[in-house]
Order: C-alpha cells, then sequence, then structure tokens
C-alpha cells in the first residue's frame, strides 16, 4: 500500500438537510487534506434521501474549491446514466479549473433503483456499450482531431479508474490498461478473485505499465470499541433499511441494533460490510493491518457513515494516522 483515500457518499443525518450534508462534507474534505489522504471521491446516486451527492460533479467542483491540494474525484460516475461527452465536458471542466487534482472512476451500476433509472432516460434494452462508452469517454480527453470534442476536456487526460463490484469491471480494467478501484466496502465476496484476475490479465497501456488497485473498506474509529461499535450501528441500520426497500437518512445510533433489524437481515448486512474496521486505535489498526496484508493493493480508499460529524472527522482522523504510520 503506497497511498490512502477517502470516499464520502455525503450523508444526510436525521434531523439535517442536504445543505447540512454539504457543509459536512467540506469541513470532512478540509480534515482529510490536512490529514494526509490523497484523494477525496464523491459517488453518483439518485432518488436517496440520505445521499446528498447525486450531481456529483458539483459536489467535487465543491469540494475542490473548498480545499488546495487534495485530488478530488467520482467513485463514481455511473456512465451509462449519461452521454460520455457531457461527462467529459463536465471532468475537463473540473480538471481546468483544478489542474491535476481531478479523478473520473466508472463504473456501470444505475446507482439507483428501476423507476429513477428511467427517469434518467437510461438505457434499459440490456445491451451493454459500457466499454465502448468508457473507451469514447477517454478519447474525448485526448487531442485526437475528431470532429467532435469536449470543450473543456480535450488535452486534459483526467486520470480514469474502471470501478466495480464483481469480475467484469476487473476483466474490462486490465483490458484497457487503467486503474481499478473494487468496492469492497460494500460487495467483498468477490474481492479476491478480482484481483486476482485485474493483475493476471493486465495489459499495459499509455495510461499503466503495471496493474495499480486500490480497494475500498469500512471504518469506524473512535476511543474505545464500545464507542466505535455504538456510532456504527446508524450505517448498519441504514445499510438495513435501503435492502428491505425503506431507504431514509442516516439514522441516529442506538444501543441494540439486533432490537432494530431482523436478524437474517442483520446476517446479510454484516456479510455486505465485512470488508471493515470498527473500534478503538488498537483495534482498527490491527484490522486494517491484516486486511491490506491480505489483499496488498496499491492503495486503501475508506469510507465511514456515522451520525455526528463531528464523530466521523474523529474518526477518519484516527484512520489517517494508523494509515500514514503503516505506509512509513
Amino acid at each position: 500500500m503506497h497511498k490512502f483515500s477517502l470516499l464520502d457518499l455525503s450523508p444526510i443525518p436525521e434531523g439535517k438537510t442536504a445543505a447540512d450534508a454539504f457543509d459536512n462534507t467540506v469541513t470532512l474534505a478540509r480534515a482529510a487534506e490536512a490529514a494526509g489522504y490523497h484523494r477525496y471521491w464523491l459517488a453518483e446516486h439518485h432518488n436517496m434521501p440520505g445521499i446528498a451527492s447525486a450531481a456529483t460533479s458539483v459536489v467535487i467542483g465543491h469540494v475542490a474549491s473548498a480545499t488546495k491540494t487534495i485530488r478530488v474525484g467520482a467513485g463514481g460516475i455511473m456512465l451509462p446514466n449519461h452521454a460520455p461527452l457531457i461527462i467529459a465536458e463536465q471532468f475537463g471542466t473540473l480538471e481546468t479549473l483544478y489542474p491535476g487534482r481531478i479523478d473520473l472512476g466508472l463504473g456501470r451500476a444505475p446507482g439507483t433503483d428501476m423507476g429513477t433509472a428511467r427517469a434518467l432516460r437510461r438505457n434499459l434494452s440490456g445491451e451493454d456499450n459500457f466499454p465502448q462508452d468508457v473507451q469514447e469517454l477517454i478519447s474525448y480527453f485526448q487531442n485526437t482531431g475528431s470532429p467532435v470534442q469536449a470543450v473543456p476536456g480535450a488535452g486534459t487526460n483526467v486520470p480514469v479508474w474502471v470501478l466495480g463490484s464483481s469480475l467484469y469491471g476487473a476483466q474490462l480494467a486490465a483490458f484497457l490498461g487503467l486503474p481499478y478501484a473494487f468496492a469492497s466496502h460494500f460487495a467483498p465476496v468477490q474481492l479476491t478473485e478480482a484481483l486476482s484476475i485485474y493483475r493476471s490479465t493486465f495489459q499495459p497501456s499509455a495510461t499503466l505499465a503495471k496493474p495499480y488497485a486500490m480497494i475500498a473498506a469500512g471504518v469506524c474509529a473512535s476511543d474505545t470499541d464500545a464507542e466505535a461499535n455504538f456510532l456504527r450501528s446508524s450505517q448498519l441500520l441504514a445499510f438495513a433499511r435501503l435492502r428491505t426497500g425503506k431507504p431514509g437518512k442516516l439514522p441516529l445510533p442506538v444501543d441494540d441494533i439486533s432490537a432494530e433489524v431482523p436478524e437474517n437481515v442483520l446476517r446479510q448486512v454484516n456479510q455486505a460490510l465485512s470488508c471493515s474496521a470498527t473500534g478503538s486505535p488498537e483495534t482498527v489498526k490491527e484490522q486494517l493491518t491484516s486486511l491490506v496484508a491480505e489483499h496488498q493493493p496499491d492503495e486503501l480508499m475508506i469510507t465511514g457513515m456515522i451520525h455526528d460529524p463531528a464523530a466521523r472527522v474523529h474518526s477518519f482522523e484516527i484512520a489517517a494516522k494508523i494509515l500514514s504510520e503503516m505506509i512509513g
């Protein structure tokens, strides 16, 4: 592991608004920059009452304007929701405004429910144009002499990542010679196999000479194990509600999560969120050390949904200290 980074979904806590979420995101981004995080990514989700980053490129611009050096990007843009040219123009604009600081991670999931996917005018024919769309988008960042150009965008060479939670993205990233980020923070089942496929089938490109893999993990750190487990209950409860078709704002933490969530649902939630570290600094260090040793990522991206924004900043500051020591 050479670097560590942060994924923020701009959560909207119960009792708060999207405006509060954006304020919290700026506060966290500034703290992340001061703590040594390499990049700060936001993600595209739609029709989610508890996530404020739907207009992802706009929020990226807001965060970039509020910080000075940290890389800011999308983790990710769900490309089938958009025309590649529009995304090239948006991120070409961001790169022009904030040179050398913008990343573009691309996913192929809807980032929402099917009704909202239809409202986004997403192509629901079943035809998969994602590989072609990724290549088209990358071409707009280059000076190809094409009659159709992204302005701004052409010549900016914004770094493009392939995101995935299955083997598909690993195969595509390897084929195109692009960096790869695996969404193990909520879908860890195929992590080991995906990394193996990516590394073993990687084809060097003008972008990358050798594979570069990032994995994501949840982190909830506090001064004690008990406090960290209490704070993490908000994320478990939110994920359980999402899984059972009742998405909402990020709930307040609870003392006994098992009293709030049926046993079978809680088992599924714990499995989905198992690529994580929760506890005191000592506990989190032990868990992150084990995770990095097992998967040997080039970069670790951490995320965490905590209702209290100050406790969230504290959690990421604890994690940064641990990860800085691990890198040495």
